[in-house]
């Protein structure tokens, strides 16, 4: 029976998602085309590649008409190459390398190149997530994801100091994996047209940061929770207590300390069948085992990272137990925390080399860069088995489990 193979995997820094930060005049085509030609430098054949699958969350503007294709020329990858770029908004990344697996499994490619890019510095921000439909907004009225993780936060109980000491864990263990280069393997700095490197190190980390820092911080989501919104001048704390009357007071406690950083950033990993890698001597670094996608109720929206990891453990007849390493994608404390208490995961398999409070979030990329992150960590531990997770606007969730060859 075939297998879906992980070969290799690259990923640029991330950089502060604003002007000022040094990879924000970087084209995201380029992002991703200079990972491309990475792979080239690192053994791939760029001729065999079946498929250039990417996924982003923004569509529009510098990501606009195809980035995944745009890059595979601007790489200078032979025109034959395809590519394709895939919004399944902040999951996308994972999904990419989901679709390459079910290529390779499929028998229909030997080898896909997939993953992700977001220049959030380049972001237009214009959309809300129902697009102004008003007939969706009826049925669903969706609230801004900071909202959502305020709601989770407020059902399940999680103060202020909980979310707080969560983002303060983030920030230490991404900087103890920086300080002794657990991400080395797959981390390739970015460099002009001239050759002068822009970025070489994860931007975004605050070494040093303490809940008690933290403390000091304003929730960022209290006032616009509170403003009217719309022509019966709900507010987005009133749509929430509509479909769940239960809370009373929304508790607002995130902000950007303990949310997810804003930044830019690519990842791409190279997915090969068994017999593709055999017949051209590559060494397999991990195996993909499943993945799942699955949807929950769209307002609290952040909510089905864990029964998309039930659901692939299931497709693998595996057990929370027989994870050795989770990566729990920390788009706001809140959500990992869920993660953690919903499946009894012991909280010392999870992230620990911190996540995206500390180390940014590149939407369409992140899924790939944390796949990446699992299996460098499994190796470096000499371990076995990995899931990554993560939520997804509109109420989703993807999920995969590797394990290490």
């Amino acid at each position: 029976m075939t297998e879906a193979w992980i070969i290799d995997g690259v990923r640029t820094p991330r950089g502060k998602g604003k002007p000022s930060g040094a990879l924000h005049g970087v084209h995201p085509q380029e992002l991703l085309g200079g990972l491309l030609r990475a792979l080239t430098d690192r053994g791939l054949n760029a001729d065999d590649v079946a498929d250039v699958i990417m996924g982003n969350g923004e569509h529009a503007g510098d990501h606009a008409n195809d980035v995944a294709r745009s890059a595979v020329l601007t790489a200078g990858w032979p025109v034959s190459v395809p590519g394709v770029t895939i919004n399944r908004f902040c999951g996308g990344g994972q999904q990419a390398v989901m679709a390459a697996a079910t290529g390779v499994l499929a028998g229909w490619q030997n080898v896909a190149v997939a993953g992700g890019v977001e220049s959030m510095s380049r972001h237009s921000y214009g959309q809300p997530l129902d697009a102004n439909n008003p007939v969706l907004r009826e049925r669903y009225p969706l609230v801004p994801q900071g909202i959502s993780a305020d709601l989770i936060a407020t059902l399940e109980g999680f103060s202020r100091a909980d979310v707080d000491a969560f983002a303060a864990r983030s920030q230490e263990l991404a900087a103890t994996a920086i300080k002794e280069n657990r991400f080395a393997r797959s981390l390739v700095p970015v460099t002009d047209a001239a050759g002068t490197v822009l970025l070489d190190a994860d931007e975004h980390v605050r070494p040093g940061t303490t809940a008690e820092s933290l403390a000091s911080l304003p929730a960022s989501f209290a006032r616009s929770g509170a403003k009217p919104r719309d022509d019966r001048s709900r507010s987005f704390d009133d749509m929430c207590r509509e479909v769940y009357p239960e809370v009373g007071e929304i508790q607002h406690v995130h902000h950007a300390g303990n949310s997810s950083g804003v930044v830019d950033g690519s990842a791409a990993v190279v997915v090969a069948s068994d017999d593709y890698a055999k017949a051209h001597g590559l060494t397999p670094r991990a195996r993909i085992v499943t993945g799942a996608v699955l949807g929950a109720e769209p307002v609290i929206m952040l909510t089905a990272p864990g029964p998309a990891s039930k659901q692939c453990l299931r497709q693998a007849g595996m057990s929370v137990g027989d994870i050795d390493l989770w990566e729990i994608n920390e788009a706001f404390a809140a959500v990992p925390l869920k993660v953690i208490r919903d499946l009894a995961i012991d909280p010392d398999r999870v992230n620990v080399n911190g996540g995206a409070i500390a180390l940014g979030h590149p939407i369409g990329a992140t899924g790939a860069m944390l796949l990446q992150t699992v299996v460098d960590e499994l190796e470096r531990r000499d371990l076995t088995t990995g899931l990554v997770t993560m939520c997804t606007g509109g109420g989703m969730a993807t999920a995969t489990i590797v394990e290490r060859i």
